[in-house]
């Protein structure tokens, strides 16, 4: 390479990357700016990248950008926006085609010329009805016709609106190109099998789909490979690196410390990988929900991989992203959670897990377990209804691991309670283990330890609600537990528990903590709680009025 192309190289590497680090809005007005030549930088940009500025900023507002690119560069937003799986949707290509027409005949006609014509035959095999006038001279139609130069064909077009002017549109423009090969066309329409088209183009679509980076699905599934993470070789943490409680973006580290043209390759790089776990997961290349989210996901685990090598130091990370490829740091990342996942399952199937289906242990730990379980580990947050996220540091890790331990400590307790003969205890209750839950069971323990000052594993009764409030809540100066509560039910469950777990005590304080957040602040307000209301405690029985 000449030094003028270095340098000409290094221009275009420099403006992507401003681009890039500006919003959606803004690098869409500065891609059409007047200053620049749009064409020349549109169409000097992946298609892929294009594509996901046009989706961020939304079709109707990104005609100019759709007009400026190639026509490869069209043809690949097609292969990324009209198709869920093996079904091409043929209102999404007519929106591409209504976006990209201009006044420039030539450049749009370019375009429609680079779609496979099996696309175009989709759009009228499934929005139109082609009748064969030698065959029906007087065809019954009901919509909007076209009847083609030769007048063998009349087009029933079965859209309305914006979307059959489009059409119509396309129809004229078949014609204009060449009016003659336009009844060979329709003839083939209405014979080929609506199946044998759409596979055709499928077909076509998936091999450009590996031009642009998405490899087939048993190579992408390779970025999810075990890699034994104590065999990789790691730096040893610098004396005095201190460990920080915040989250340290080891990627941007990385990134900070290469020239234009390396942050380019990894760039690509980081695009290959996101390609990669999109097919491995089965989602849509032109979802843009889905990219974003497989992103985040390749960020983190990237993230993860970078801090095992690094040992957290930031200022090593360039270098490592220097000898070592993304996917295997990537597969690193993985690897640990990986690792904590196979620790869950195996203490998940120990004997005495469950009951029934139903693991025993605290719905912190339990929803924990579930997402560490699934298929790609993940984190569970500790909002309710939150979706589990994938892991961002080793510290994460380890809290995970931390609560695994809790988790057994809890299944001694469980146990414990449900005694040498489970159905019956959970009968008491009137409802499944499931629906139970281990917790509740624990919280109406609990209560009636407190009220009662014995161990009785059953619902609590609603007309002590009341008591059992003002046993355990002060209200003065504002609502909280008294220090007091839950010290007489921990002694109690230790006292029932031949080898008794350290986490008794944290136990008895988390299910008093969620009464309290349950009712506690209705206590507070007229000393009074509603047994229907109450959540996390089973009862039994109505409050007498």
């Amino acid at each position: 390479m000449t030094s003028s192309q270095d340098k000409r190289q290094a221009r275009r590497v420099e403006l992507i990357r401003r681009l890039t680090a500006l919003s959606p809005k803004h690098r869409m007005e500065a891609l059409i700016d007047d200053d620049v030549d749009g064409r020349a930088v549109v169409q000097s940009i992946p298609a892929e990248d294009v594509y996901a500025t046009i989706i961020d900023v939304g079709l109707a507002d990104s005609v100019e950008v759709v007009r400026l690119s190639t026509p490869e560069q069209f043809r690949s937003f097609i292969d990324l926006a009209a198709w869920q799986k093996d079904r091409m949707d043929p209102i999404e290509v007519l929106h591409w085609l209504r976006a990209a027409r201009d006044d420039d005949d030539a450049q749009f006609n370019a375009k429609l010329k680079a779609l496979d014509i099996e696309v175009i035959e989709m759009i009228y095999k499934k929005l139109a009805i082609i009748h064969d006038l030698t065959e029906d001279p007087d065809a019954n139609t009901e919509g909007v016709v076209m009847e083609t130069p030769d007048n063998r064909f009349l087009i029933e077009f079965t859209l309305e609106g914006v979307d059959e002017a489009a059409l119509r549109r396309l129809t004229f423009d078949l014609i204009a190109n060449n009016p003659f090969e336009l009844s060979r066309f329709l003839e083939a329409v209405r014979w080929e099998l609506p199946t044998e088209i759409e596979e055709a183009a499928y077909h076509f679509r998936q091999s450009r789909l590996q031009d642009l980076g998405f490899p087939p699905m048993d190579e992408a599934a390779k970025v999810f490979a075990w890699v034994d993470p104590a065999s990789v070789k790691t730096l040893k943490a610098k004396p005095g690196l201190a460990t920080s409680i915040a989250h340290v973006d080891l990627v941007a580290a990385a990134f900070r410390g290469l020239d234009a043209i390396e942050r380019q390759n990894l760039e690509s790089e980081v695009r290959y990988l996101v390609n990669c776990i999109l097919v491995a997961e089965g989602a849509e290349p032109g979802d843009p929900d889905a990219v974003r989210k497989y992103s985040e996901q390749a960020r983190d685990y990237l993230d993860l991989g970078l801090e095992h090598i690094t040992a957290g130091d930031a200022e090593q990370a360039s270098e490592v992203v220097r000898e070592t490829t993304l996917r295997e740091i990537f597969q690193i990342g993985f690897s640990l959670t990986l690792r904590l996942k196979r620790a869950a399952e195996k203490m998940v199937a120990e004997s005495g897990s469950k009951f029934g289906e139903t693991l025993l242990a605290l719905d912190e730990e339990a929803a924990a377990i579930a997402a560490l379980t699934r298929r790609r580990p993940l984190k569970a947050l500790k909002v309710p209804g939150a979706e589990p996220v994938p892991f961002r540091s080793k510290r994460e890790l380890a809290e995970s691991q931390a609560m695994l331990e809790r988790a057994r400590q809890q299944r001694i307790v469980i146990q414990a309670l449900l005694g040498s003969s489970p159905v019956e205890t959970v009968a008491r209750f009137g409802v499944s283990f499931a629906q139970l839950t281990p917790q509740r069971l624990l919280s109406a323990t609990v209560a009636r330890a407190e009220v009662d000052d014995v161990l009785d594993v059953a619902p609590f009764p609603a007309e002590r609600l009341q008591e059992f409030a003002a046993r355990i809540f002060d209200v003065e100066p504002a609502l909280k537990l008294r220090e007091s509560a839950g010290k007489r039910a921990a002694e109690l469950l230790k006292s029932r528990i031949a080898a008794t777990p350290a986490d008794v005590d944290s136990m008895v304080s988390r299910v008093l903590t969620a009464f309290t957040n349950d009712v506690g602040s209705t206590w507070a307000k007229d000393h009074r709680i509603d047994a229907k209301k109450v959540l996390t405690l089973p009862v039994t029985g109505e409050i007498p009025v």
